[in-house]
């Protein structure tokens, strides 16, 4: 059993940043993939990023491209989001969670699904 805690959520400008935090506790974080998530009012979780245990691959979505950055540090039990150029396209809730088998860019892939963090990106 995994649990997961989002944080670092908020109202930001366009073309602002953020940096969104996912704390893991209940096993040992360093095995684990994770993945970055997002819901809009109205739409279907989306995937955003994701990152392997040895974090050398990562993936990311084509809207993220270029402006996301997702790492980890295994000595805090934490993967980040680290979001540049946020456009008020950007604006969901942000979930983290863990993957366990399957394709990355799916959502039926991972669980363990932390309670998501607000970001809102308005001017």
């Amino acid at each position: 059993q995994v649990q997961l805690v989002e944080s670092g959520g908020g109202l930001v400008l366009p073309g602002g940043s953020l940096r969104l935090s996912c704390a893991a506790s209940g096993r040992t974080f360093s095995s684990l993939a994770m993945g970055w998530f997002r819901q809009a009012p109205g739409k279907e979780r989306e995937f955003v990023a994701a990152i392997v245990r040895s974090a050398v691959i990562t993936v990311y979505a084509d809207a993220v491209k270029g402006r996301f950055s997702i790492s980890r540090d295994n000595a805090k039990n934490t993967v980040y989001l680290q979001m540049n150029s946020l456009k008020p396209e950007d604006t969901a809730v942000y979930y983290c969670a863990v993957h366990y088998s399957g394709s990355y860019y799916l959502a039926d892939s991972f669980g363990s699904w932390g309670q998501g963090t607000q970001v809102t990106v308005s001017s």
